[in-house]
């Protein structure tokens, strides 16, 4: 019995010496890199039904990335981003135009026959 597993530990051995784990390995491959390529863009959106009034337009000279965009805010003014990306980081100039409308807040009046306290009743049994 010895005999036959040591036999075995053997060839078991030999298998697997015998396996070529490298060809089945993944292989890496570096990722392609382009150049970066000038380009620009641009659009615009306006729709009174669904209050979204918005644009963006930005270009690239392969170096710098230069835009800005404009969004009309939920209180009334209009908030307009310019920015420029480039070897230095990205920088951002933010300015609004108009004033902030807020409707007049008016507290809540319940009648008083809405309204009534609620009444606690307790059960105890010992």
């Amino acid at each position: 019995m010895n005999k036959l597993l040591i036999l075995v530990a053997v060839f078991a051995v030999a298998a697997a010496d015998s396996y070529k784990a490298a060809e089945y390995a993944p292989k890496y491959e570096a990722p392609v890199t382009y150049a970066p390529q000038p380009y620009s863009f641009g659009y615009e959106v306006q729709d009174k039904e669904s209050y979204n009034d918005f644009d963006h337009a930005e270009k690239a000279d392969g170096k710098v990335v230069t835009g800005s965009y404009r969004v009309a805010l939920p209180d009334g003014r209009t908030q307009i981003v310019t920015y420029k990306a480039d070897e230095n980081g990205y920088t951002a100039d933010v300015k609004f135009e108009g004033e902030a409308k807020y409707a007049e807040y008016k507290a809540a009046s319940y009648p008083a026959s809405t309204y009534t306290t609620p009444a606690y009743t307790t059960t105890a049994e010992y």
